[in-house]
């Protein structure tokens, strides 16, 4: 399995608006092939940053996904109320755990 944990700084006063389109995205690729988990988070301690955690059968399932409908038009939503481009993820390797 693939793990992809990211972290977006959105511009001051737009993090809410960025969790919601990501909330968005979150719900369109929650039916492509592959996805375990597409989870969305912030820290009370940072005003503008919004965490994202996916969980893939597979790094090719996750990259398919950015092909799925409407996924590109949340993106091109979410990049002017970015704080910079957007920071290459951890990609990690699953071992286990629960849950998995």
């Amino acid at each position: 399995m693939y793990l992809l944990h990211g972290n977006l700084t959105a511009k001051a006063g737009h993090r809410d608006e960025l969790a919601d389109i990501l909330i968005d995205a979150s719900k369109l690729v929650s039916a492509v092939k592959g996805c375990k988990l597409y989870a969305i988070s912030k820290d009370a301690g940072d005003q503008n940053s919004i965490y994202v955690t996916e969980i893939w059968e597979s790094k090719a399932d996750h990259d398919n996904s950015l092909n799925a409908e409407g996924v590109k038009t949340l993106i091109m939503k979410a990049v002017p109320i970015l704080d910079g481009p957007p920071q290459k993820g951890q990609e990690l390797e699953i071992l286990g755990g629960a849950g998995i």
